[in-house]
Protein backbone atom coordinates (compact mmCIF):
# COMPACT_ATOMS: atom_id res chain seq x y z
CA UNK A 1 0.00 0.00 0.00
CA UNK A 2 2.55 2.80 0.62
CA UNK A 3 4.24 2.36 -3.26
CA UNK A 4 0.76 4.25 -3.61
CA UNK A 5 -0.04 6.12 -0.23
CA UNK A 6 3.58 7.27 1.00
CA UNK A 7 4.32 6.41 4.74
CA UNK A 8 1.37 4.38 4.90
CA UNK A 9 1.77 1.11 7.39
CA UNK A 10 -0.54 -1.17 9.03
CA UNK A 11 -0.21 -1.36 12.68
CA UNK A 12 -2.17 -4.34 13.36
CA UNK A 13 -4.77 -6.30 10.98
CA UNK A 14 -7.43 -9.11 12.15
CA UNK A 15 -9.88 -11.28 9.63
CA UNK A 16 -13.48 -10.73 9.63
CA UNK A 17 -14.18 -13.21 6.91
CA UNK A 18 -12.59 -15.42 4.80
CA UNK A 19 -14.21 -16.85 1.43
CA UNK A 20 -12.99 -19.06 -1.33
CA UNK A 21 -14.98 -19.39 -4.26
CA UNK A 22 -13.15 -18.96 -7.85
CA UNK A 23 -10.59 -16.49 -6.08
CA UNK A 24 -10.18 -15.22 -2.33
CA UNK A 25 -12.19 -12.42 -0.81
CA UNK A 26 -10.09 -11.76 2.55
CA UNK A 27 -12.53 -9.39 4.81
CA UNK A 28 -10.06 -7.77 7.14
CA UNK A 29 -10.15 -4.38 9.73
CA UNK A 30 -6.64 -2.74 9.80
CA UNK A 31 -5.21 -0.49 12.43
CA UNK A 32 -3.52 1.97 10.45
CA UNK A 33 -1.19 4.23 11.22
CA UNK A 34 -1.08 8.22 10.83
CA UNK A 35 -0.08 8.48 7.48
CA UNK A 36 -2.77 5.26 6.48
CA UNK A 37 -5.44 7.92 8.52
CA UNK A 38 -4.23 10.87 6.63
CA UNK A 39 -5.01 8.98 3.51
CA UNK A 40 -8.45 8.32 4.27
CA UNK A 41 -8.11 4.57 4.17
CA UNK A 42 -10.86 3.14 6.23
CA UNK A 43 -10.43 0.56 8.49
CA UNK A 44 -12.95 -2.23 6.60
CA UNK A 45 -11.54 -3.49 3.45
CA UNK A 46 -11.47 -6.72 1.15
CA UNK A 47 -8.63 -8.04 -0.34
CA UNK A 48 -9.23 -10.19 -3.29
CA UNK A 49 -6.76 -12.17 -4.73
CA UNK A 50 -6.49 -15.95 -5.67
CA UNK A 51 -5.49 -17.73 -2.31
CA UNK A 52 -7.71 -20.36 -3.23
CA UNK A 53 -5.31 -22.56 -5.13
CA UNK A 54 -8.10 -23.26 -8.08
CA UNK A 55 -8.28 -21.69 -11.19
CA UNK A 56 -4.82 -21.41 -11.57
CA UNK A 57 -5.01 -21.95 -15.70
CA UNK A 58 -6.51 -19.00 -16.12
CA UNK A 59 -5.92 -14.95 -16.24
CA UNK A 60 -9.01 -13.51 -14.53
CA UNK A 61 -6.93 -12.10 -11.24
CA UNK A 62 -4.87 -9.65 -13.17
CA UNK A 63 -7.33 -8.64 -15.90
CA UNK A 64 -9.35 -7.51 -12.55
CA UNK A 65 -6.46 -5.58 -11.32
CA UNK A 66 -5.69 -4.14 -14.32
CA UNK A 67 -9.39 -3.24 -14.72
CA UNK A 68 -9.53 -1.11 -11.41
CA UNK A 69 -5.90 0.17 -12.16
CA UNK A 70 -6.96 1.48 -15.89
CA UNK A 71 -10.29 1.76 -16.66
CA UNK A 72 -12.54 1.67 -13.59
CA UNK A 73 -12.70 5.35 -12.69
CA UNK A 74 -13.99 5.72 -16.30
CA UNK A 75 -17.09 3.98 -16.25
CA UNK A 76 -20.26 6.16 -15.44
CA UNK A 77 -21.77 3.63 -13.68
CA UNK A 78 -20.98 2.44 -9.50
CA UNK A 79 -18.23 0.90 -8.81
CA UNK A 80 -16.59 -0.41 -5.79
CA UNK A 81 -13.94 1.97 -4.80
CA UNK A 82 -10.65 0.38 -5.15
CA UNK A 83 -7.62 1.78 -2.61
CA UNK A 84 -4.48 -0.31 -4.62
CA UNK A 85 -4.74 -2.79 -7.39
CA UNK A 86 -1.56 -4.45 -8.58
CA UNK A 87 -0.78 -7.65 -10.70
CA UNK A 88 2.19 -10.10 -11.70
CA UNK A 89 3.43 -9.95 -15.38
CA UNK A 90 5.35 -12.94 -15.01
CA UNK A 91 3.06 -15.22 -16.40
CA UNK A 92 1.18 -16.43 -13.24
CA UNK A 93 -2.11 -13.86 -13.89
CA UNK A 94 -1.65 -13.27 -10.41
CA UNK A 95 -3.89 -9.74 -9.21
CA UNK A 96 -4.58 -8.66 -5.82
CA UNK A 97 -7.44 -5.91 -5.18
CA UNK A 98 -7.76 -4.04 -1.71
CA UNK A 99 -11.21 -3.36 -2.44
CA UNK A 100 -13.74 -1.18 0.27
CA UNK A 101 -15.59 -3.74 1.89
CA UNK A 102 -19.42 -2.70 0.95
CA UNK A 103 -20.89 -3.85 4.23
CA UNK A 104 -20.66 -0.45 5.49
CA UNK A 105 -22.77 1.08 2.51
CA UNK A 106 -26.08 -0.56 4.12
CA UNK A 107 -27.03 -2.27 1.41
CA UNK A 108 -26.58 -5.71 0.55
CA UNK A 109 -25.24 -8.29 -1.89
CA UNK A 110 -27.15 -9.38 -4.93
CA UNK A 111 -27.80 -13.47 -5.38
CA UNK A 112 -28.26 -15.15 -8.83
CA UNK A 113 -31.80 -16.88 -7.56
CA UNK A 114 -32.98 -13.56 -5.96
CA UNK A 115 -36.90 -12.59 -7.28
CA UNK A 116 -36.05 -8.62 -7.49
CA UNK A 117 -39.38 -8.12 -10.03
CA UNK A 118 -40.06 -7.21 -13.16
CA UNK A 119 -39.58 -3.28 -12.02
CA UNK A 120 -36.39 -3.40 -10.45
CA UNK A 121 -34.78 -5.17 -12.89
CA UNK A 122 -35.78 -2.79 -15.74
CA UNK A 123 -35.01 0.18 -13.42
CA UNK A 124 -31.23 -1.33 -13.14
CA UNK A 125 -31.44 -1.55 -17.43
CA UNK A 126 -30.23 2.20 -16.86
CA UNK A 127 -27.43 1.20 -14.93
CA UNK A 128 -26.66 -1.49 -17.54
CA UNK A 129 -26.81 0.82 -19.90
CA UNK A 130 -24.79 3.40 -18.60
CA UNK A 131 -22.07 0.66 -17.96
CA UNK A 132 -22.05 -0.11 -21.52
CA UNK A 133 -22.22 3.56 -22.95
CA UNK A 134 -19.04 4.54 -20.27
CA UNK A 135 -16.24 3.66 -23.21
CA UNK A 136 -18.74 2.67 -26.09
CA UNK A 137 -16.68 2.90 -29.22
CA UNK A 138 -13.59 4.93 -27.26
CA UNK A 139 -10.20 4.79 -28.75
CA UNK A 140 -8.98 4.40 -24.57
CA UNK A 141 -10.37 0.32 -25.13
CA UNK A 142 -8.04 -0.35 -28.19
CA UNK A 143 -6.34 -2.70 -28.61
CA UNK A 144 -3.32 -0.50 -29.03
CA UNK A 145 -4.30 1.58 -25.99
CA UNK A 146 -5.54 -1.20 -23.87
CA UNK A 147 -3.60 -4.48 -25.27
CA UNK A 148 -4.00 -5.93 -21.72
CA UNK A 149 -8.09 -5.99 -22.80
CA UNK A 150 -9.50 -9.24 -24.28
CA UNK A 151 -11.82 -9.31 -26.82
CA UNK A 152 -15.32 -10.78 -26.02
CA UNK A 153 -15.10 -14.60 -27.76
CA UNK A 154 -11.81 -14.53 -29.41
CA UNK A 155 -9.49 -15.00 -25.97
CA UNK A 156 -9.07 -18.57 -24.84
CA UNK A 157 -11.12 -17.79 -21.19
CA UNK A 158 -13.97 -17.39 -23.15
CA UNK A 159 -13.74 -19.27 -26.67
CA UNK A 160 -12.69 -22.17 -24.51
CA UNK A 161 -14.62 -21.84 -21.68
CA UNK A 162 -16.79 -25.18 -21.49
CA UNK A 163 -13.67 -26.93 -22.35
CA UNK A 164 -11.97 -25.35 -19.66
CA UNK A 165 -14.97 -26.19 -17.27
CA UNK A 166 -15.90 -29.63 -18.84
CA UNK A 167 -14.79 -31.62 -15.41
CA UNK A 168 -17.92 -29.56 -13.58
CA UNK A 169 -20.14 -29.86 -16.34
CA UNK A 170 -19.19 -33.81 -15.93
CA UNK A 171 -19.94 -33.86 -12.19
CA UNK A 172 -23.64 -31.95 -13.26
CA UNK A 173 -24.42 -34.19 -15.36
CA UNK A 174 -24.55 -36.97 -13.03
CA UNK A 175 -26.38 -34.97 -10.91
CA UNK A 176 -29.99 -36.83 -11.10
CA UNK A 177 -31.43 -33.30 -10.06
CA UNK A 178 -29.62 -31.45 -13.25
CA UNK A 179 -30.52 -34.37 -15.37
CA UNK A 180 -34.61 -34.05 -13.88
CA UNK A 181 -34.58 -30.44 -15.99
CA UNK A 182 -31.90 -30.69 -18.77
CA UNK A 183 -33.64 -31.01 -22.25
CA UNK A 184 -33.23 -34.54 -24.02
CA UNK A 185 -30.92 -33.52 -26.67
CA UNK A 186 -28.26 -32.57 -24.74
CA UNK A 187 -28.59 -35.22 -22.21
CA UNK A 188 -28.36 -37.52 -25.31
CA UNK A 189 -25.31 -35.72 -26.60
CA UNK A 190 -23.46 -33.62 -23.53
CA UNK A 191 -20.76 -32.29 -26.37
CA UNK A 192 -23.62 -30.21 -27.89
CA UNK A 193 -22.79 -27.24 -25.91
CA UNK A 194 -19.08 -27.25 -26.89
CA UNK A 195 -20.02 -26.99 -30.44
CA UNK A 196 -22.65 -24.78 -30.18
CA UNK A 197 -20.85 -22.06 -27.97
CA UNK A 198 -18.14 -22.48 -30.56
CA UNK A 199 -20.29 -21.47 -33.18
CA UNK A 200 -21.79 -18.63 -30.90
CA UNK A 201 -18.01 -16.89 -30.96
CA UNK A 202 -17.29 -17.31 -34.87
CA UNK A 203 -20.24 -15.26 -34.74
CA UNK A 204 -18.98 -12.97 -32.78
CA UNK A 205 -15.65 -12.74 -34.05
CA UNK A 206 -17.04 -11.86 -37.38
CA UNK A 207 -20.00 -9.16 -35.93
CA UNK A 208 -19.41 -5.93 -37.00
CA UNK A 209 -20.52 -3.37 -34.13
CA UNK A 210 -18.95 -0.35 -32.17
CA UNK A 211 -16.94 -2.20 -28.84
CA UNK A 212 -17.90 -1.30 -25.16
CA UNK A 213 -16.82 -2.30 -22.14
CA UNK A 214 -18.82 -5.59 -21.24
CA UNK A 215 -18.74 -6.93 -17.53
CA UNK A 216 -18.29 -10.72 -19.20
CA UNK A 217 -20.09 -12.52 -15.96
CA UNK A 218 -23.06 -10.14 -16.00
CA UNK A 219 -25.73 -11.72 -13.08
CA UNK A 220 -27.37 -10.78 -9.96
CA UNK A 221 -24.69 -12.08 -7.81
CA UNK A 222 -22.05 -9.82 -8.71
CA UNK A 223 -23.73 -6.75 -8.03
CA UNK A 224 -24.28 -5.11 -4.90
CA UNK A 225 -27.96 -3.40 -4.18
CA UNK A 226 -27.27 0.18 -2.67
CA UNK A 227 -29.53 1.59 -0.25
CA UNK A 228 -31.28 3.35 -2.93
CA UNK A 229 -31.95 0.55 -4.86
CA UNK A 230 -29.16 0.96 -7.63
CA UNK A 231 -27.35 -2.05 -8.50
CA UNK A 232 -23.29 -1.41 -7.75
CA UNK A 233 -21.72 -3.89 -11.00
CA UNK A 234 -19.35 -6.33 -9.36
CA UNK A 235 -16.51 -9.19 -10.41
CA UNK A 236 -14.68 -6.94 -13.53
CA UNK A 237 -12.86 -10.39 -13.71
CA UNK A 238 -14.26 -11.38 -17.17
CA UNK A 239 -14.15 -7.68 -18.30
CA UNK A 240 -14.31 -7.13 -22.37
CA UNK A 241 -13.82 -4.97 -25.18
CA UNK A 242 -16.93 -6.77 -26.57
CA UNK A 243 -20.53 -5.55 -27.30
CA UNK A 244 -23.14 -4.94 -24.47
CA UNK A 245 -25.56 -8.49 -25.81
CA UNK A 246 -23.69 -10.82 -23.55
CA UNK A 247 -24.33 -8.70 -20.83
CA UNK A 248 -27.79 -7.89 -21.25
CA UNK A 249 -29.04 -11.50 -22.23
CA UNK A 250 -27.36 -13.01 -19.18
CA UNK A 251 -28.47 -10.37 -16.90
CA UNK A 252 -32.20 -10.33 -17.78
CA UNK A 253 -32.50 -14.15 -18.30
CA UNK A 254 -31.56 -15.04 -15.28
CA UNK A 255 -32.80 -12.55 -13.20
CA UNK A 256 -36.75 -12.89 -14.36
CA UNK A 257 -38.29 -15.90 -13.67
CA UNK A 258 -39.57 -18.10 -17.12
CA UNK A 259 -42.95 -17.10 -16.58
CA UNK A 260 -41.62 -12.98 -16.16
CA UNK A 261 -39.57 -13.33 -19.28
CA UNK A 262 -42.04 -14.71 -21.62
CA UNK A 263 -44.40 -11.90 -20.88
CA UNK A 264 -41.61 -9.22 -20.68
CA UNK A 265 -38.63 -10.12 -22.29
CA UNK A 266 -39.18 -7.84 -25.36
CA UNK A 267 -39.88 -5.13 -23.45
CA UNK A 268 -37.29 -4.98 -21.30
CA UNK A 269 -35.10 -4.92 -24.37
CA UNK A 270 -37.23 -2.25 -25.66
CA UNK A 271 -36.81 -0.56 -22.25
CA UNK A 272 -32.98 -1.05 -22.22
CA UNK A 273 -32.78 0.11 -26.17
CA UNK A 274 -34.13 3.45 -24.77
CA UNK A 275 -31.82 3.80 -21.79
CA UNK A 276 -28.38 3.21 -24.29
CA UNK A 277 -30.35 6.07 -26.47
CA UNK A 278 -30.53 8.62 -24.01
CA UNK A 279 -26.66 8.19 -23.40
CA UNK A 280 -26.30 9.61 -27.43
CA UNK A 281 -23.41 6.83 -27.95
CA UNK A 282 -23.57 6.30 -32.05
CA UNK A 283 -23.92 3.20 -33.85
CA UNK A 284 -26.64 1.45 -31.64
CA UNK A 285 -28.65 -1.41 -33.59
CA UNK A 286 -32.08 -1.81 -34.58
CA UNK A 287 -33.98 -3.46 -31.73
CA UNK A 288 -34.87 -6.70 -34.44
CA UNK A 289 -30.99 -6.72 -34.67
CA UNK A 290 -31.00 -6.81 -30.45
CA UNK A 291 -33.01 -10.03 -30.44
CA UNK A 292 -31.80 -11.76 -33.05
CA UNK A 293 -28.31 -11.22 -31.03
CA UNK A 294 -30.39 -12.32 -27.53
CA UNK A 295 -31.44 -15.61 -28.99
CA UNK A 296 -27.94 -16.28 -29.72
CA UNK A 297 -26.36 -15.24 -25.90
CA UNK A 298 -28.82 -17.62 -24.38
CA UNK A 299 -26.01 -19.92 -24.90
CA UNK A 300 -23.67 -18.23 -22.99
CA UNK A 301 -25.63 -18.53 -20.33
CA UNK A 302 -26.20 -21.75 -20.90
CA UNK A 303 -22.88 -22.86 -21.03
CA UNK A 304 -22.08 -20.97 -18.05
CA UNK A 305 -24.71 -22.59 -15.44
CA UNK A 306 -24.09 -26.22 -16.59
CA UNK A 307 -20.91 -25.64 -15.21
CA UNK A 308 -21.93 -24.05 -11.62
CA UNK A 309 -21.18 -25.87 -8.57
CA UNK A 310 -23.54 -24.36 -6.11
CA UNK A 311 -20.50 -24.96 -3.37
CA UNK A 312 -19.09 -21.84 -5.48
CA UNK A 313 -21.92 -19.69 -3.44
CA UNK A 314 -24.85 -19.21 -6.63
CA UNK A 315 -27.81 -22.25 -7.03
CA UNK A 316 -27.33 -23.90 -10.19
CA UNK A 317 -30.78 -25.40 -10.66
CA UNK A 318 -33.36 -22.44 -11.15
CA UNK A 319 -30.66 -20.75 -13.61
CA UNK A 320 -30.18 -23.66 -15.16
CA UNK A 321 -33.97 -24.07 -15.33
CA UNK A 322 -33.75 -20.24 -16.85
CA UNK A 323 -31.48 -20.55 -19.53
CA UNK A 324 -32.73 -23.95 -20.75
CA UNK A 325 -36.18 -22.96 -21.03
CA UNK A 326 -34.98 -19.89 -23.36
CA UNK A 327 -32.64 -21.70 -25.12
CA UNK A 328 -35.59 -23.87 -26.08
CA UNK A 329 -37.91 -21.48 -26.76
CA UNK A 330 -36.18 -18.73 -28.46
CA UNK A 331 -34.73 -21.42 -31.11
CA UNK A 332 -31.35 -20.76 -29.69
CA UNK A 333 -29.71 -24.28 -29.70
CA UNK A 334 -31.51 -24.50 -33.88
CA UNK A 335 -29.80 -21.18 -34.53
CA UNK A 336 -26.14 -22.17 -33.78
CA UNK A 337 -26.50 -25.50 -34.55
CA UNK A 338 -28.55 -25.62 -38.05
CA UNK A 339 -30.93 -28.30 -36.59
Amino acid sequence: MANKYPGVAARGMETVQLLNSHTTKWRVKVDWNEAGLAAGLPANLCLKANWSGSFDNVDIHAVEARFYHFLASEMKVPTANCYYADWDDDGSAHGLLVLEDLNDRGGHFGHSTQHSGVDMIASNLEGLAGLHASLWGSEKISKANAPWLQTQMDTPVDSDQVRIMWQWIADNLNDPNFRAIAPKHYLDDPRRVERAFDRLGELERAYDAPYCIALGDCHQGNTYILPGGERLWLDWQLVRRGRPWRDLTYFLVGSLTIEERRAHHRDLLKQYLSYLTETGVPGIPSFEEIWEQTRLWVMYGIQAWVANHDSWGQNGLPMNERFFAAGEELGTWKILLGE
